[in-house]
């Protein structure tokens, strides 16, 4: 997984913080974490691809939230990220180089691939599972001053 995901997952709950009232510039937005403004951008849009944010051009435009938190899983924000494809892509090379047996004998999907689909399966539906709001409760347990920490230093321009 890119880190692309994470900064899109930080964002989603910055924007939350920032309130529904004020949209945040990708180069604020990246500011705030010394990210590259211009990455960052490529994920917000992304983002707003997907429908998870708002944008808005123009000199006081920026970005909003187009949800609640609650309505945004993590597997939204890595998917619009990532894309939809799986993870795991079997190549088959079972049945190639000096092991290969005839094509006749592989009737049965790979064992390999089938347990990774297994996986990325769980992986998936535990992403799905969890909410952004989820996180922005946990990441305020953790540092609860962050959010007025955060509309101040925006409000600070």
């Amino acid at each position: 997984m890119s880190e692309g995901v994470e900064w899109a997952l930080h964002s989603c709950v910055n924007l939350a913080w920032s309130g529904p009232d004020r949209a945040v510039s990708a180069a604020r937005l990246a500011a705030w974490h010394g990210l590259p403004a211009a990455y960052l951008n490529k994920q917000l849009q992304a983002l707003a691809r997907a429908g998870i944010v708002t944008s808005t051009p123009g000199p006081r435009g920026g970005f909003r939230l187009a949800r609640p938190l609650e309505a945004i899983s993590l597997m939204d924000v890595v998917a619009a990220v990532e894309g939809p494809e799986e993870a795991f892509r079997c190549a088959e090379i079972r049945q190639q180089g000096p092991g290969a047996g005839a094509p006749a004998a592989y009737t049965a999907d790979c064992a390999i691939a089938h347990a990774m689909t297994r996986a990325e399966l769980a992986w998936r539906r535990a992403l799905a599972a969890q909410n952004l709001d989820e996180i922005r409760q946990q990441a305020e347990r953790q540092a609860p001053e962050a959010p007025e920490r955060l509309r101040a230093w925006l409000a600070a321009r």
